[in-house]
């Protein structure tokens, strides 16, 4: 049981620092072309929610 909340540790703890170090490596091109892509997909979400009935 502790070996496998360990090994989950260390897997997520890997997978963010790889996020982390790819993140860094994006040029500011990048980082605005994706800001831009989750702002659109926020707003098409917000589109689809309809007004919940009283």
């Amino acid at each position: 049981m502790i070996r496998t909340v360990l090994t989950q540790m260390i897997y997520l703890f890997a997978t963010r620092l790889f996020a982390w170090l790819a993140l860094l490596c994006r040029s500011t091109a990048a980082k605005n072309a994706e800001i831009l892509i989750l702002r659109h997909e926020v707003a098409v979400l917000r589109r689809r929610i309809s007004v919940p009935r009283p």
